[in-house]
């Protein structure tokens, strides 16, 4: 019973009032109602249950909550027996409330920004953005998100690489000064360029150098930089870096591990939107010490009845369904601590359900509950209002039919900022349990199993046969109907709910009237089973590395090794060794001789086959996410470690061809290109293991056709150069401005600190940087080439600025200028017999590495394919065929020459004492086109092994054929979807198309 308000309500009320700051159109209803809960199991946080207890609002907030809380006199008081509150749930990755962004699409890009104002060259830097000057409350959203169980969300505009700061809203129906509980929540951040229609950046080393160079700019502006000019979006992403941070990855657990990277350059811990792939990587994902936000948009099974269609599924999709839902629980059992997150679901309905389903594989309660409400409060600062059901904070809280990740529990009320919104009815009844059905004088078993609003009915007919029945209550009125086996019509009851169960009449198949009732004896017979049951996590298939076909269930290691009685192509003195043995320790070549020994190795009989140093390719672009920065005509400022796809099948596939190690090199859209990676094909690593740790840093240059756009759509033509004049041009300039900065910085840093202290430091720019470091001999330039004029042309720019281009790759008219070439000191990495593809290489001949070579200029054979990198020794080969080269300096072509144009020929391209012990052994002469590798090491460490191969296949079936035929059983319960088949993208240099994140 309500009860009359104390004079102190009645002074809050007026309080209430005088707060108001709108006008109302008609009559106020502003009551300053005291409610309190009792008897209700109430779920404090995470980690605090109190039975039996109760708890008071007041003026939207909490004023008490436990065991012992006195109702207050005034207060309106519901009882919640048998129900439990918890508090409601926080999502800090919505765009609830604001207008949708457009994509950008694929129309004719611009150049420029065409914003007004004084605002940054990029449209994609939208630091100056505030929600809180969009927010809108959508009454509809609010209910879809209020009827999943949210009370409070971070709302932030999803558009732009910088996207501005958020707004921290609650979900009520009021107007937005209400709802809103933070008008700055947060700063946001993505690999996703969203509206913006400048052709800078396209690519994911493109998004990486624009945030790193914003960054400098924001540290430059700040200090000096705001003296020389005004920039608004510098000044507000200033103001921003007093908020939490928070970065959407957008892809894949790779972009997470580069998010977390960037951070890391700048002393930012973000907070970092998953993809629901961490477990896969979840040491890594470890690593990174960042406070994740993880989707629960686990994916529906595959429809397979179709067996040829079901090929295409690749083997990471068939695991990902498996083990997605259990990512949540990976993630918590690693320590990370998380966030769940509603984003990514077509529907917030399933939110909750797909919540359960992670703790069904897993993920404990206790951790469910902290990472929907505490830890995102947490992260952003707010748990002292929010997440939690203390005094003092918002009455934001769920009133539940039973424990929250039970099936069947329902919402029935979610309660924000006091206010009370109805999701289901609170005094629904629930009829589960065993019946006694009477129906026209003969008994049968009846069983109501499910929660209420979604009761099923079954009854016993004999031993043998059981009947399903639809069972339908309202306002206490209650309707069956059922067809026993055999019978010609259905049996049609209706009735009333009564004391012991239920009772009335209906018409049997042939249309007689009878009466009928039914009387509860007991319980559910899964009554108190269903919990335990679900406890139960089902096996699930291994954790692989990487996370594709052929990978490791247990990463390889090294191991002592010994080779014994082998054709050792030592590259060193004569290059080559009969019935030699090599002994492989700690990673390192440990001795080469005859009769060798070693205590524990494994001893590998070689007799009959071939021992040489691993393939290097000079020129690749396999495993990458993307190869050209192609929006502007210098990018020297992008990185291919930022690209670095370690799940790349094409890895497996080189080692099966002998090629233990690449440069990765960005494409050849511009005359600048990007800075390389170094990388050794160590597979099952992740990105960053796959480097080679102090290696001499690189950069792709390129001349020719693609550089001056020759093939491009004319629409995508707004970038200069245009002509091969135009080429000689860019670098001419690129190094003019390059050497001036490097004086500029000089002779500030020559500067005593006294006077450096007063003095406007210059722009870092990471453009220029990286071609000073061409010019000072930090950085060395492997150019894309065809023609002798351009080749000629890049040369004398070269030694106008006094430096040396390292390699000339492709270089397919070196032998015209191949004296040149020795004189300047570069190297030639070439094709072999690749020729009359298009009009710049009419004049290629298969002579050219042979002439090259003759001329003394160090030669290599490269790829620039992912399938001819798997045969590189046959490539080689050739030229014994076409220039009768030695078959040893043949094979130096991909083994030491390579190395020496990387300068890495102190540790790799040959078998010394002391090397990497990167090693293929072949079956045949290796330069024959019947060698097959029989066995690849990379620093001692067997990564391909034809037996092994063999063998992972058919565990690979075995293992395909388990994942489908769970997928079936799973399909007929679930339901399933279509599968969209993924080609596999074959990178080449001249892949300079705009190729996005936002496709």
């Amino acid at each position: 019973m309500r009860k009359i308000l104390t004079p102190i309500l009645m002074v809050a009320m007026m309080v209430s009032f005088g707060q108001t700051t709108f006008p109302k159109n008609g009559v106020a209803d502003e009551r300053p109602e005291v409610y309190a809960f009792t008897n209700a199991t109430i779920f404090q946080d995470y980690q605090t249950k109190v039975e039996n207890a109760t708890l008071v609002i007041e003026q939207g907030k909490i004023v008490a909550v436990g065991s012992g809380v006195n109702v207050p006199s005034g207060a309106i008081v519901i009882d919640l027996k048998g129900k439990s509150i918890y508090p409601s749930f926080v999502d800090i990755h919505t765009s609830y409330g604001l207008p949708k962004t457009k994509r950008a699409g694929r129309g004719t890009p611009q150049y420029d920004s065409n914003k007004p104002g004084a605002y940054a060259w990029n449209e994609a830097i939208k630091a100056d953005y505030n929600a809180i000057e969009e927010f809108k409350v959508d009454k509809e959203e609010a209910k879809a998100l209020r009827k999943a169980g949210f009370g409070t969300v971070v709302s932030f505009r999803d558009d732009g690489i910088f996207r501005g700061s958020s707004v921290l809203v609650t979900t009520g129906d009021q107007e937005a000064q209400t709802e809103v509980i933070s008008p700055r929540a947060s700063a946001h951040l993505s690999f996703d360029k969203g509206s913006s229609r400048q052709l800078y950046p396209t690519s994911i080393m493109g998004y990486s150098a624009l945030i790193r160079q914003t960054y400098y700019d924001a540290k430059w502006y700040a200090t000096d930089g705001h003296k020389e000019q005004t920039n608004q979006s510098l000044a507000d992403f200033n103001n921003l870096k007093s908020l939490p941070q928070i970065f959407e990855s957008r892809g894949s657990r790779a972009t997470l591990m580069l998010a977390d990277k960037l951070g890391d350059e700048f002393g930012i811990q973000y907070i970092i939107k998953g993809n629901g792939d961490e477990y896969q990587r979840i040491d890594d994902i470890k690593s990174t010490n960042a406070n994740l936000i993880i989707p629960v948009n686990f994916p529906k099974a595959y429809d397979v009845s179709d067996p040829l269609a079901a090929l295409d599924i690749s083997t990471t999709d068939l695991k990902h369904w498996e083990l997605a839902p259990s990512n949540p629980a990976a993630v918590a059992n690693a320590g990370i601590t998380f966030s769940l997150t509603a984003d990514g679901l077509k529907s917030k309905d399933v939110y909750l359900k797909n919540v359960r389903k992670a703790v069904k594989n897993g993920l404990t309660e206790t951790h469910a509950l902290k990472a929907m409400t505490y830890t995102p409060a947490m992260a952003i600062g707010k748990s002292n209002m929010i997440g939690s059901l203390k005094p003092g904070y918002l009455a934001n809280f769920l009133i539940t039919s039973s424990g929250l990740f039970e099936d069947g529990s329902k919402i029935e009320e979610n309660w924000v900022q006091g206010r009370r919104y109805q999701i289901s009815d609170i005094n629904e009844p629930d009829f589960s349990g065993t019946y006694k059905l009477t129906l026209g004088g003969t008994n049968y078993d009846f069983s109501i199993s499910g929660k209420s609003g979604s009761h099923k009915g079954e009854i016993v007919e004999n031993d043998t046969t059981k009947t399903s029945t639809t069972f339908s209550h309202d306002m206490g009125r209650v309707n069956l109907m059922f067809t026993f086996k055999d019978a010609d019509g259905a049996y049609r009851l209706s009735g009333w709910v009564s004391q012991e169960g239920f009772s009335g009449n209906g018409q049997d198949p042939t249309g007689n009237w009878i009466d009928w009732s039914a009387n509860k004896d007991g319980e559910s017979e899964d009554d108190g089973k269903t919990e335990e049951k679900d406890k139960v996590v089902a096996d699930k298939g291994s954790i692989i590395f990487p996370w594709t076909a052929f990978g490791w269930t247990e990463k390889p290691k090294a191991e002592t090794i010994l080779f014994q009685n082998a054709t050792v192509w030592t590259m060193e003195g004569d290059g080559r060794e009969e019935a030699t043995d090599v002994l492989v320790k700690n990673g390192k070549i440990s001795a080469v001789g005859t009769g060798l020994s070693a205590d524990g190795a494994k001893a590998i009989d070689a007799t009959g086959m071939h021992l040489s140093p691993g393939v290097i390719d000079e020129h690749s672009h396999i495993g990458l996410s993307g190869v050209n920065e192609s929006s502007h005509a210098v990018t020297a400022e992008v990185r291919m470690y930022d690209a670095i796809d370690a799940d790349d099948i094409d890895i497996y596939r080189q080692l099966s061809g002998g090629t233990v190690a690449a440069q990765l090199l960005h494409g050849s859209a511009n005359p600048v290109g990007g800075q390389s990676a170094l990388v050794k094909f160590r597979w099952g690593s992740s990105a960053e293991e796959m480097k080679i740790k102090g290696a001499d840093e690189y950069i792709k240059f390129a001349l020719g056709e693609n550089v001056k756009q020759s093939n491009r759509s004319r629409e995508w033509v707004t970038r200069f150069p245009q002509t091969r004049m135009g080429v000689e041009q860019v670098f001419v300039d690129a190094f003019t401005r390059a050497k001036a900065y490097d004086k500029e910085w000089r002779a500030y840093n020559a500067l005593p600190s006294k006077t450096k202290a007063k003095t406007t430091s210059p722009r870092r720019d990471l453009q220029l940087e990286s071609l000073a470091e061409i010019l000072n001999s930090e950085r060395f330039i492997t150019c894309h080439s065809y023609v002798q004029s351009e080749i000629n042309m890049l040369m004398k720019v070269a030694e106008q600025f006094d430096f040396k281009v390292n390699t000339f790759t492709h270089i397919l008219e070196g032998y015209k200028v191949a004296d040149k070439m020795a004189k300047h000191g570069v190297g030639g990495s070439t094709f072999s017999d690749w020729w009359a593809y298009k009009y710049e290489v009419k004049e290629a001949i298969p002579y050219n590495a042979a002439l090259m070579k003759q001329a003394g200029v160090t030669v290599a054979i490269n790829s620039d394919n992912a399938e001819m990198a798997r045969r590189l020794n046959q490539e080689a080969g050739k030229s014994i065929k076409y220039g009768g080269m030695d078959e040893v300096e043949a094979l130096k072509m991909v083994t030491l020459n390579p190395a020496k144009l990387l300068h890495l020929d102190d540790r790799m391209g040959s078998i010394k004492v002391g090397k990497d012990a990167d090693l293929v052994l072949w079956t045949d002469h290796p330069l024959s086109v019947y060698a097959k590798a029989q066995m690849t090491l990379v620093d001692g460490i067997v990564y391909f092994d034809r037996d092994q191969d063999l063998e992972r296949r058919s565990w690979m079936q075995q293992e395909r054929t388990r994942l489908i035929n769970s997928m079936k059983k799973d399909g007929k319960e679930n339901g399933t979807q279509k599968y969209k088949a993924k080609e596999k993208h074959e990178w080449h240099c001249s892949d300079f198309d705009v190729h996005t994140l936002n496709d």
